[in-house]
C-alpha cells in the first residue's frame, strides 16, 4: 500500500500497483477498506494495469487515481510510433517526456481508465531523460508541464506532479526548480503542480532523516503545499518479512510489523 502525505500530521493509505499481481482484486479490497487513492502507470503489469483497473474505478467513483507519463512498454511504443507521436529511435528507449507523447498518453490513459478527468498525472522518473544534462532535462520537463497545464485547462486533468526515484536525491532537480518550471509552464499564472512522489521507507530513509532536521524534499514540499506520495513504503512487499515484533516495538510499541514498516513514512512530517 502506498502512503500519501499531507500538510496535516496524518497519512492516507493508498494502493500502489507497481508489483501488484492481482490488481482488480487489490483495488476492490483497498476501496472497501477506505483507501481514497489508486496509483498506477501505463507500463505497470506489462501495460495491462490501467485496463484492468477500469471496472473497479467505475464501481467506486469516489476513488481517485494517479497515473503517469514517461515509461512505456514496447507495445505502447509501437502504438505511439504509429500515432506519429514518437519516432522509432525515441520508442526504443522505453521512456519519453516529448510533448506529443505526453499529450497522447494522457488521452490514452483517460480511455483505458474510463475516466473523463484524471485526478493526477505524474511525470514518471523524469531524471531518466537527458541524464547528466540538467539544462536539457529541465527544458523537457517544462515542455511536459506546459502540456499538462493545457490538459488541466481542457478539463482532462485535475493536477500534475513528478514521480521520482532518485531525481531529488541526486539533485537532477530541486523542489524549488520544480515549482519554477511549473510557474514558467503556466505563463506566470497559477500553476497546477500539486504533488511529488518519492521513495520513503525503512530501507530508503534519507528523506526521513533529512526531515528530522527540517531538511530535504519532505518539509520542502509540505512547506509549499504539495501533496507528498511515499512510494514503496513496504519496499515492494519485502519489508514486512524483514521486521520482527521486537523491532516493531522499538519503532512504536503495540504496532504490528506491517504497521511499523509504514510508520516512519506516516510520521516523517509530524
Amino acid at each position: 500500500m502506498g502512503i500519501v502525505e499531507r500538510l496535516v500530521p496524518t497519512a492516507e493509505l493508498a494502493l500502489g500497483t507497481y508489483r501488484c499481481r492481482m490488481i482488480p482484486e487489490a483495488a476492490a479490497r483497498a476501496a472497501a477498506s477506505g483507501a481514497q487513492w489508486i496509483d498506477t502507470a501505463p507500463n505497470y503489469a506489462a501495460g495491462r494495469a490501467q485496463d484492468v483497473l477500469a471496472p473497479v474505478l467505475a464501481a467506486h467513483l469516489s476513488l481517485r487515481v494517479s497515473t503517469k507519463a514517461g515509461y512505456f512498454t514496447a507495445a505502447t511504443g509501437t502504438e505511439a510510433v504509429n500515432a506519429g507521436v514518437l519516432t522509432e529511435d525515441q520508442a526504443v528507449t522505453g521512456h519519453s517526456l516529448a510533448s506529443d507523447y505526453v499529450r497522447w498518453q494522457v488521452r490514452r490513459s483517460r480511455e483505458q481508465l474510463g475516466r473523463e478527468r484524471l485526478d493526477l498525472v505524474l511525470l514518471h522518473n523524469p531524471e531518466r531523460a537527458h541524464p547528466g544534462d540538467r539544462l536539457a532535462l529541465h527544458q523537457a520537463m517544462r515542455d511536459a508541464f506546459m502540456v499538462l497545464e493545457e490538459e488541466v485547462a481542457a478539463g482532462n486533468v485535475a493536477g500534475y506532479g513528478v514521480a521520482t526515484w532518485v531525481g531529488l536525491e541526486e539533485e537532477a532537480f530541486t523542489m524549488g526548480e520544480l515549482l519554477a518550471l511549473a510557474a514558467e509552464a503556466a505563463g506566470g499564472q497559477l500553476h497546477h503542480l500539486v504533488a511529488v512522489q518519492l521513495p520513503v521507507s525503512l530501507v530508503m530513509m534519507t528523506p526521513i532523516i533529512q526531515a528530522l532536521d527540517g531538511r530535504g524534499p519532505l518539509p520542502a514540499a509540505v512547506g509549499v503545499g504539495l501533496r507528498v506520495m511515499a512510494s514503496a513504503p513496504l519496499h515492494g512487499g519485502e519489508l514486512p518479512g524483514m521486521v520482527d515484533q521486537e523491532l516493531a516495538d522499538l519503532i512504536r510499541p503495540g504496532l504490528t510489523p506491517a504497521q511499523a514498516c509504514s510508520s516512519p513514512s506516516r510520521h516523517a512530517q509530524e
